[in-house]
């Protein structure tokens, strides 16, 4: 009989050390990162102007400038490109076309909640002569996948854009 009540007692113990240890609080869950996706979008939009500006302008060195050095270029009927030296090479030829112009529109910018993350849709219209001198018209489409560096900065990670036709 001692030995159902020693029995019973030690349940008990262990019910009431469980019930207790349930109730316990919880470590504190770290706050949520504020939501900054408004003035990154607002950052990137105001980046992407001023990207547009130098490619206006035929300025390489200033439209380099907004690649991340890991960046990727995706150009129409070409290889992908990576690198600093192959995105220079690129984009100087592409500057050096007789006559060319170009017109970069922005159509959405999302960021995403993470902060470090973010997209840009749009359009160009750029004309050049090619090399018998006959006028060339292109109408197209790109998307731009901006990444945060670590200096808070913004910078394009892939860059990709095609011809409508």
């Amino acid at each position: 009989m001692q030995r159902l009540f020693v029995r019973v007692g030690m349940v008990a113990v262990i019910v009431v050390l469980a019930l207790f240890a349930g109730c316990a609080p919880q470590p504190a869950q770290p706050p949520a990162p504020p939501d900054t996706r408004a003035a990154d979008e607002a950052a990137i939009k105001a980046a992407a102007t001023d990207w547009a500006k130098a490619t206006e302008a035929k300025d390489v060195e200033k439209f380099l400038s907004f690649y991340a050095d890991d960046a990727t270029v995706y150009p129409p009927g070409a290889p992908a490109m990576s690198g600093p030296d192959a995105r220079r090479k690129f984009w100087t030829e592409v500057f050096a076309l007789p006559e060319i112009q170009a017109k970069i529109t922005t159509a959405k910018v999302e960021a995403a909640k993470s902060g470090d993350i973010a997209y840009e849709l749009g359009t160009f219209e750029e004309s050049f002569k090619d090399k018998k001198g006959k006028p060339v018209n292109i109408v197209g489409k790109y998307v731009v996948v901006w990444k945060k560096q670590a200096s808070g900065q913004w910078k394009a990670f892939a860059d990709i854009f095609n011809a409508n036709q």
